[in-house]
Parts: structure tokens; sequence; C-alpha cells
């Protein structure tokens, strides 16, 4: 019996081979490499041509071979003539009048990806091509696209702002937050410690980001960036207006519709806030190159002026007074005009609402406040808000957009018959022209009366528009 129990027990052959294959394999140099790696190019390639447009996508980020595989020219022109035709060999040129820009970035024909690329960009352009024709649609309140908002977030259309150092170093932000209204959307990116100084940032600049719909959690999908704008601070810090503050932040104006609130007493960002105008929103968004933005044809307005003593006439103006939460007010006014005699200081005046005439006079549906929020902080900057001008011409084209924040500031007026209550001025003006509104306290009634609304355009933008000498 112990000679019995000290006898080794029996390994069955099978699983002894089993134990020898796995020492092997450790040992072995080829164990420690991937087993895709280990897979003959034809076996893998075999493997990747059953796979769509997306899991190649995704495949090409697990590794360096898998991204080599992943983006070879004949795997991708197979799903790009399975998809879009036999006769569709070409780059579309451009769709609907749409063109299809390129960049140094992109590829040429014949290198690795160009299949890749070319499939995403006649996506792209046969996924414009559907969604441009809703620009068509003409609000006749403002004279702009009625279905703007719609067409950007069809199009996967976003936007990203690039902050640059005077050391050299940049970084590129999604938006904290964003909102649309009527006429624009508003753009916020929150500071949160990773912006520079107030005094540190040498430039800005904004890009509209066109995604292509891919299913890919986790993975930025592939798109084209069009440059929007481009700031330099080095220009606009000493000079940036401060339109408001409350007591944490102080909002200045660097340009007409962008602002940056700055911590009171310190020079960390709190936030950047961006208002863009919709007249030709989704072109300037996905119509530019990463560097250079897109270019406005030209219109060539025939020149109605039967009368040179009548001057210029039925134009149409919508404003909206607005804030990051509500609106405050909407109005739109046609025909509008401006006798050659009222021509002064180089400014063409269009009266919408006049003081002397009551039943223009307009109540604001909300405080004149813009609250702001940054990270787990929030306030709100009393007399200011956002405006957004459209005015059309006697064609009913947009002749002159704004969108900007602006600040409302006291005014000292005469004794009034009709109002007794506080005055305030909105003064809004930049190379174009300007903007002028009055508004009264009304404290019985608890609300704000706009009273006086004049807009002057220069002559020197009429003269040019129309190519005349007013």
């Amino acid at each position: 019996m112990k000679e019995m129990a000290a006898a080794p027990k029996a390994i069955p052959s099978r699983l002894r081979a089993v134990r020898t294959f796995k020492k092997a394999d450790k040992l072995s140099p080829a164990s420690s490499r991937n087993f895709l790696e280990r897979l003959p190019s034809e076996i893998l390639m075999k493997i990747l041509s059953y796979l769509d447009a997306s899991a190649l996508f995704i495949l090409g980020h697990v590794s360096k071979l898998l991204y080599q595989h992943a983006n070879e020219n004949t795997l991708w022109k197979k799903i790009y003539i399975a998809e879009f035709g036999k006769n569709k060999k070409r780059k579309p040129k451009s769709v609907d009048g749409l063109l299809l820009r390129t960049s140094r970035e992109e590829v040429r024909d014949g290198a690795l990806g160009y299949w890749k690329w070319l499939h995403f960009r006649t996506m792209a352009a046969c996924d414009m091509n559907k969604w441009v024709r809703r620009l068509g649609l003409i609000s006749c309140h403002t004279g702009l696209p009625s279905q703007t908002e719609q067409v950007l977030r069809n199009l996967h259309v976003t936007w990203e702002l690039t902050v640059s150092d005077k050391s050299g170093q940049e970084g590129t932000y999604e938006p904290s937050w964003s909102r649309f209204c009527k006429t624009s959307v508003t753009l916020c990116w929150s500071g949160g410690g990773c912006l520079p100084d107030y005094r540190q940032i040498s430039t800005l600049q904004l890009h509209g980001v066109r995604r292509i719909a891919l299913n890919c959690p986790g993975l930025k999908k592939p798109g084209w960036s069009s440059l929007m704008a481009k700031v330099d601070m080095q220009a606009h810090t000493e000079s940036a207006q401060v339109i408001g503050q409350d007591r944490l932040v102080e909002l200045k104006l660097l340009h007409p519709g962008i602002i940056i609130g700055v911590w009171k007493d310190q020079c960390s960002v709190a936030f950047i806030m961006f208002t863009l105008h919709f007249h030709m929103l989704v072109e300037r968004s996905v119509q530019g190159s990463s560097v250079c933005p897109y270019v406005e044809p030209t219109f060539n307005p025939p020149f109605d002026d039967i009368d040179p003593e009548y001057g210029l006439h039925g134009y149409q103006l919508h404003i909206d007074l607005h804030n990051t939460v509500n609106e405050i007010m909407s109005r739109s006014f046609s025909q509008l005009f401006c006798r050659k005699t009222q021509i002064c200081d180089g400014l063409i005046q269009f009266s919408a609402i006049s003081r002397a005439d009551l039943s223009q006079h307009t109540p604001l549906s909300g405080s004149v406040t813009l609250p702001w929020r940054c990270e787990a902080l929030q306030g709100a900057v009393e007399n200011c808000c956002i405006m957004n001008l459209t005015l059309l011409d006697e064609f009913k084209k947009p002749f002159w957009c704004v969108s900007s924040s602006v600040s409302m500031q006291p005014q000292k007026m005469p004794v009034s018959y009709d109002y007794n209550g506080e005055h305030f001025l909105i003064h809004y003006q930049d190379s174009d022209g300007q903007v002028k509104m009055t508004l009264v306290w009304m404290e019985e009634d608890k609300r704000m009366l706009l009273i006086n609304l004049v807009v002057c355009v220069t002559v020197f933008k009429v003269n040019k528009y129309f190519s005349q000498d007013y």
C-alpha cells in the first residue's frame, strides 16, 4: 500500500501534450505578439472586407497595424462603389453649388486612405444636398431661412474654439453649452482652469465643424472644420469695452458678438461667449477651410431710384433682444425709408419706433439682464442683453446683420408728459452703422417700455452695396 501511495500519478498523454504546448508557447517569441498580428495579411484583409464603414473607422483606432489595414483603398473603394454607384469614380466637385473645398491636409489620389476620405466627403456632400434645400424656406418676418437650426442639427454641425497663448501653446475646446433663438445661436466656453489668463491669450479662433453620422460611440466622428473668426487679442485687450459686471465677473466686449467674462480682481477667464447671426451661418460653418473663412458671394442688386429725392425706401427691419435664458423683445418693421434730404453726417437714418407715436411703443417681456453660468457658479449681469438685428433692403435681401451683446445706460431726459419713469439708452455702433434704443422704466407696471428705435447705416456701405454715390 505504501509503495502504491508513493508511486507518482499517471498523467494522461493528452493533458501532458497541452501543458507542454503552453509552456513552449510562453517561451516562443511569437507568443508575445497579438493574435491578429500573427495572421497573414491576406486573411486579415479578408476579415476586414466584411465590415462596414463605421466598424472600419473604429478598428483604425486600435493599433498601428489595424490603422494601416483599415485604411486600405481596396476596402474603402468597395464600400464607396456599393453605396454611391460604379459611375461615381471621381470626387464630386459640387452639390447644388456647394463647393467641396480641399485643404493641404487632405490625401491625394492613390495614397493610403484616399478612398476612405472620398467616401466620407461624398457622404457629406450628399447629406448636404438633402438638407440644404430647407434653407430656401425664408421667414417673412426675419427674411432669413426659417429652418437654420434644424439644418445645422441634421448636418451634425458643432463649433470649436482654439485658444493660443503668448508662449505658443494652444488648446481646442468644445462649447460648454449653446442656445438657439430666432435669428442667432449663443455659444459659451467655461474657463474651469483650462483657459489661459486673460492677458496671456494671444489669439482666439472659432471653427465650425461638420461631423459625419457614424455609429462609433466614444470616438470623435470624422469631420471638417471651417474658420469663422480669428481674433488677435493683442489688438483688443487694452481697447476692450467693459459692458457690465456683477459681484463675481466683469464682461469685456472684444468684438461684436464676442465677450469674455473675467473673474473680478483677477486675470483668469470665467467664460468666453460668442453670438452668431443666422445670416449665411450654415455656409460659414461648413464651407470654409481650416485656415480660410467662407467668402459670401457678391450680390449686385438693381438700383431702384426713380426719384432721387425719394431716397431709400421699402426696407424691412427685424430686431430682437434676448439673454441666455429668455426672449425679451422681438419685433418686425416694414416699409422703412429715408429721404435724401434726411441723410446727415454720413448716416442714412431709418426710424422704426418714434417717441411721439405712443401706438408704436413696445413693452419688454422681461428684465434686461444677462444670466451666466460657469462650473458650479452662476450669476446675472444687470442692464446687459444680446441684440440681433436684420435689416433687409427693398429686394428683401439681408443688407446689414448684427448679433452682439449690448449694455443699457441711464439717460437724462427732459420732463415728459407721457412717461416720468427712469430713462435708459442702448447704443450699438460699428463700421457699418449704429442702433439707438430709448427705454423707460414703468414703475407702476413694473416693466420696461421701448419708446424709440432708430437704425442708421453708413452712406459708404450703401454706396458700395448699390454702386451709387449718395
